[in-house]
């Protein structure tokens, strides 16, 4: 690239380190559900408190709670808060154990797909007046076997949701976790869907014992639209979830994770995810540290 100096041309300079470390941190931000708000300008205070000014918002309390957060947008503006992006979930998920997250999980319920649906839309329409480029939810389990007529009924499903977020210029980033790697990058090939991308998080893969997530960043690279910054251990007891823990304290590897996604997509935005644990801020702030410590 050939840049003009006092009307003189002169080649471009590659960024230094200094300059590539700002600009990995300046894609930082937290969940804004990980802060547990009970209002907007809670979730100000805490944000703040993490040092970090970009979030991930849940668009959930927009529907359930129109009056209290109808101002968010412009508090958010008034504190220098930028919204990177949404997160929908979808009606009466139980996180209980794996077994009933299977059965209630994501847009898989059939007694609850068309009000799932109905607020799909909806939170489109929010997600668009707020400016969001991307907005990210657990689909639901995907059958192990293809011939499962519950399989394709996902498949459509999943078709109309990105059809919907593609009205309104939004991609849906499909959470990680609930398949391995290569099944759902088996889906996504299946759907080629170009509104569908993912929303890759390490812990997940750990969590739900899908995988090792370095190979599964691997695999999904062509799809990873954005990035969770959670760490977990992995169950000692098969069909029992694992353990989310403090960053830096569970099984990824962070240098080597930021090796391979620096290797695979060095500018997706990265976004801290906390959903355990009675000391969110200081944990989230742990994460930030590590985060930093790392990338430099």
């Amino acid at each position: 690239m050939i840049q003009q100096l006092n009307g003189n041309p002169v080649a471009a300079q590659p960024l230094t380190r200094t300059a590539r470390l700002n600009d990995r941190l300046h894609r930082l931000a937290v969940c804004s559900w990980s802060l547990q708000p009970a209002c907007p300008e809670d979730l100000v205070e805490k944000l703040v408190s993490t040092g970090i000014r970009q979030i991930q918002l849940a668009l959930a309390p927009f529907r359930e709670a129109p009056k209290i957060w109808v101002y968010a947008e412009h508090l958010f503006r008034a504190h220098d808060i930028k919204i990177i992006s949404g997160m929908i979930d979808c009606i009466r998920e139980d996180y209980s154990t794996l077994e009933t997250i299977r059965q209630t999980g994501g847009i898989a319920p059939d007694a609850l797909w068309h009000r799932n649906i109905e607020n799909m839309h909806l939170a489109a329409m929010r997600a668009q007046t707020l400016g969001l480029q991307l907005v990210s939810f657990h689909a639901g389990f995907f059958p192990n076997d293809e011939r499962d007529p519950a399989y394709a009924k996902m498949c459509q499903r999943l078709h109309e949701v990105a059809s919907v977020f593609q009205k309104y210029g939004i991609v849906i980033g499909l959470e990680t976790g609930q398949e391995t790697a290569f099944e759902l990058a088996q889906v996504l090939r299946q759907i080629n869907h170009p509104n569908l991308g993912v929303n890759f998080d390490p812990a997940n893969m750990i969590l739900y014992d899908k995988g090792d997530p370095l190979a599964a960043l691997h695999v999904l690279a062509p799809w990873i639209r954005q990035v969770h910054i959670k760490d977990a251990r992995r169950t000692k007891v098969p069909g029992n979830w694992g353990e989310e823990v403090v960053v830096g304290t569970g099984d990824v590897d962070w240098r080597l994770f930021f090796e391979a996604l620096n290797q695979e997509n060095p500018k997706v935005n990265l976004v801290i995810e906390r959903e355990q644990g009675t000391e969110r801020v200081a944990d989230i702030r742990a994460a930030r540290f590590l985060v930093e410590k790392t990338l430099s």
